[in-house]
């Protein structure tokens, strides 16, 4: 995981914990909020998920050793700003040879039910190169959009919000975009959602899900508002999660 940007965390974005669990688990000195986005160096193939704001996201490419013509694949999770923010400026693509791959459901929604101007400004400068899934519900077998990446329909914090799958056998990680956003409250907590979630039912059915499968195979999980290192392992802590970042 790569970090695009870090501020001052907020729990006013999770109104319905209330103060015994915000007293609880954040601490008195305040916690920080964090947008990451993920390259993935697979052989003859660089792959983003997400883009983040763009704000660093060129200069932490750059430290990787990876020049933007460079992505061939960018993986999106969902079509929040803080997805597709480097996705494009005046209406150029500002990854030129990238293909870009999302649910159809998060596309249509985004495009055509509730249309959005950064998610249809952003999707129109990849033009034909812009391809439609149809993300699959947890199972023990998935099919593959692309060699070694399963996409996993995660529904609830948007309609198509997709988390993705990476690698073979037992060697996999989890890349689960925003199913969650303050970490110290909702892995303890799963079924406490964000504002920000679409579908707040939805979307804690689907976090507990991810958050199950993660502990039972002892995949590494990564989110894009979890503080650096932004993965790590879950394990079953009572009705809830114990998350321990990967160093």
């Amino acid at each position: 995981m790569m970090v695009d940007g870090e501020r001052d965390g907020n729990t006013s974005i999770i109104p319905n914990a209330g103060a015994d669990i915000i007293n609880r688990y954040i601490p008195a000195s305040g916690f920080k909020h964090s947008t990451n986005f993920s390259l993935i160096k697979a052989p003859g193939m660089n792959i983003l998920v997400d883009t983040g704001f763009g704000t660093t996201t060129f200069e932490k490419l750059a430290k990787a050793g990876v020049r933007p013509d460079q992505i061939d694949v960018i993986l999106l999770t969902h079509l929040h700003g803080d997805h597709i923010g480097g996705l494009q400026q005046d209406g150029r693509p500002l990854f030129p040879r990238a293909k870009i791959y999302l649910d159809n459901k998060e596309w249509e929604h985004f495009t055509r039910i509730a249309p959005n101007q950064g998610a249809v400004a952003a999707l129109n400068a990849y033009g034909p190169n812009v391809i439609g899934f149809d993300a699959a519900p947890l199972s023990p077998v998935f099919r593959e959009i692309l060699p070694g990446i399963c996409a996993i329909a995660n529904y609830g914090h948007t309609p198509g919000h997709t988390v993705f799958l990476v690698g073979k056998g037992r060697d996999r990680v989890i890349i689960a975009g925003d199913f969650l956003h303050i970490a110290l409250v909702q892995f303890p907590n799963p079924d406490i959602s964000a504002s920000y979630d679409m579908d707040q039912r939805g979307a804690a059915v689907s976090r507990r899900q991810i958050m199950q499968y993660a502990a039972a195979n002892r995949f590494p999980i990564g989110g894009m508002h979890i503080v650096d290192p932004g993965i790590g392992y879950v394990d079953a802590d009572g009705n809830g999660y114990r998350f321990t970042p990967l160093r």
